[in-house]
């Protein structure tokens, strides 16, 4: 470890190199509270040839380095538990362009999630991967672990808003991808194997970002429903007839925590075992009429008990905070995260078989379930109850994963639907990747990072 932060201290301005105790266990880690951060350093990068350098030099003496943006991953990806040095994008964060005829924007890694968002705003357009952590995540990490969030169902993945990057590979060479093309047939698009790499090829040092129109008249309803099945049948029924923004669902366990976070009431006016969030464009009331059209309908059949209508900008939010801050709700309970996703036609028989086995191994836990139902993408959450150390928590909730994760691989889901493998799914990867995908990704990654400086350890071991 000295003789790492030496060759640091012997390169860089001391400015850029912290090795303060409580600064290197707060960038050492995420927000998965499992791992103990053991980081040599953190270094912060002011230019592009300075992450260059520090590259090069970790590949001729050998020491590991960790890309950490916003620190608010759920995997691990972000951790430095083996003396590791930390490279953090936190001075990297400009907006660099803004084009006005492409509708597109290049930014530094560093750059916040929100500050493009209000920046896309302002020009009347919208960068549309949204989640609760968007007032801290950094674009960098965003592609690094093709991050989805509640826009999922109308704008896709992160994957499908990058437009070029510029990337400083493990071996310290700069490359640009795609240049910001809309087409281009030209062979392999490296930029698809950066994004969702979590930083084990190297470093994504810039992006070049696709905006698009911002919908128009965004309304929300929160529907109370009985039950899971229900609640599958309401989404499939609105999909059918309505292009829709959104469709989350939480179950009623996690409305306390909500409540007791950020003070507010109920959603509505009883207790229902579900709740769903449905968002969609009004198209000038044409929209509306055939959602409350629809509803009537659903309301006769009991499929929906009660709702609540947003039309105005603070109703919106109001009812958007009952799902998006569940997890900062639960944030204190060391909650353990699995991620799931199966095929949308899958969601029903998945979500039986794998509540049951919820119920009989964790009996005496607190289980919340919420997601993206819309896209086949399921959270469940287990909170830490106060008699268990987390090493004990962590261990029970691991013999129940081999259950869950069988059930995934039955239905060909994945283990890790948007929050990536880094340490907490990485002995998992073979439910949802075959040994020889596997083997194939460890090739890319040593040609990429022959020396293995890059994020070692995070995804498979090498």
């Amino acid at each position: 470890m000295k003789s790492t932060l030496e060759i640091l201290q012997k390169h860089f301005d001391s400015s850029s190199i912290k090795t303060e105790k409580e600064d290197l266990e707060n960038y050492g880690t995420d927000w998965t509270r499992y791992f103990n951060p053991n980081p040599v350093a953190i270094f912060f990068p002011k230019h592009i040839d300075e992450i260059q350098k520090i590259v090069l030099l970790a590949n001729e003496h050998h020491f590991v380095l960790v890309p950490s943006g916003g620190r608010t991953g759920l995997s691990g990806a972000a951790v430095a538990k083996k003396e590791e040095v930390i490279v953090s994008f936190d001075k990297l964060n400009q907006i660099i362009s803004y084009n006005e005829l492409d509708q597109s924007i290049t930014v530094e890694a560093g750059a916040i999630t929100e500050e493009i968002q209000n920046f896309a705003k302002e020009k009347e357009l919208l960068y549309p991967i949204d989640f609760a952590s968007k007032g801290s995540s950094q674009i960098g990490g965003n592609i690094a672990t093709n991050a989805g969030g509640v826009n999922v169902l109308k704008y896709g993945m992160t994957r499908e808003w990058v437009l070029g990057m510029k990337v400083v590979t493990a071996k310290g060479e700069i490359l640009e991808f795609n240049q910001g093309l809309i087409k281009n047939a030209t062979g392999y698009d490296f930029r698809h194997l950066f994004i969702g790499s979590e930083g084990t090829l190297g470093f994504i040092v810039e992006a070049t970002l696709k905006l698009t129109r911002a919908p128009k008249e965004k309304q929300v309803i929160l529907f109370g429903i009985p039950n899971m099945e229900k609640v599958v049948k309401v989404m499939n029924t609105f999909r059918a007839e309505l292009d829709l923004l959104a469709f989350e669902f939480f179950s009623d366990a996690t409305v306390d925590y909500v409540m007791e976070h950020t003070h507010v009431g109920l959603p509505l006016a009883k207790r229902y075992p579900f709740y769903t969030i449905m968002e969609f464009e009004s198209n000038n009331g044409k929209n509306t009429e055939l959602v409350f059209s629809i509803y009537q309908k659903l309301y006769q059949k009991g499929w929906i008990l009660d709702d609540i209508f947003g039309g105005d900008e603070q109703t919106i939010k109001h009812l958007w905070g009952y799902r998006e801050n569940i997890s900062s709700s639960i944030s204190s309970f060391i909650p353990y995260k699995n991620d799931l996703s199966v095929r949308i036609s899958n969601i029903h028989s998945f979500l039986s078989e794998t509540e049951d086995i919820v119920k009989n191994n964790y009996p005496d836990f607190i289980v919340l379930w919420y997601g993206h139902i819309a896209d086949g993408n399921l959270h469940l959450n287990i909170l830490k109850p106060n008699k268990l150390s987390v090493k004990e928590f962590e261990e029970k909730c691991k013999k129940v994963n081999l259950l869950i994760f069988e059930i995934v691989k039955k239905y060909k889901g994945s283990i890790s639907a948007e929050h990536g493998v880094g340490l907490l799914k990485k002995d998992y990867l073979e439910y949802s990747r075959s040994k020889e995908e596997i083997e194939y990704m460890k090739l890319i990654k040593n040609i990429f990072d022959p020396n293995n400086i890059m994020n070692r350890g995070k995804v498979f071991d090498t």
